[in-house]
């Protein structure tokens, strides 16, 4: 395998109800990704069209999102970058943990990774050999004392990372 894949990874946006605009360290690191993941609560398609210019979005419907990305996601997906399988779900729904439920819905599946959002809770482990993760909020930090999302790099091996921001800083020129 050549050069390493950079797959951005995101989820909870809630835009444009939290932020108008994505961080700008984020829209950095989107001009160089080679495909984009959203792990569910876009809030509406704006957000949508305005990844795929950046690359191939991946994604999936969430709790809150509207009919037009709900007929347009799925709830569950798989991705294949590389050698590795990884697999993308919101984890809403009712009993159990977050993380559980994302759990279950690949427990039929062999993938390497599983990338999940709903609790806007950074998380990332490895259970039984599966990468955990959870990139956060880049504009809904909730409780979380920062603003997050994610970076998966595939090459010989699989690795996930959190990129942490202190700040979302939007600046509208008209108030100004």
């Amino acid at each position: 395998m050549g050069s390493a894949v950079k797959i951005v990874v995101i989820s909870d946006t809630h835009m444009p109800k939290k932020a108008r605009h994505l961080p700008d360290r984020l829209l950095t690191d989107l001009e160089d990704c080679d495909y984009i993941i959203h792990a569910g609560d876009w809030q509406t398609m704006e957000l949508y069209k305005e990844l795929q210019q950046f690359g191939p979005v991946i994604g999936v419907a969430g709790n809150v999102d509207g009919p037009e990305l709900n007929s347009l996601l799925k709830t569950k997906e798989i991705l294949r970058a590389g050698d590795f399988l990884i697999g993308i779900v919101h984890g809403h729904g009712t009993g159990n943990t977050t993380e559980k439920r994302a759990l279950e819905s690949f427990k039929d599946d062999m993938v390497d990774c599983i990338v999940y959002g709903h609790s806007h809770i950074p998380v990332l482990k490895e259970i039984n050999g599966v990468i955990v993760f959870n990139p956060g909020s880049p504009t809904d930090k909730r409780r979380q004392q920062e603003f997050s999302y994610g970076i998966l790099t595939v090459g010989e091996d699989l690795r996930a990372e959190h990129i942490f921001l202190k700040r979302k800083i939007e600046i509208d020129i008209g108030k100004l």
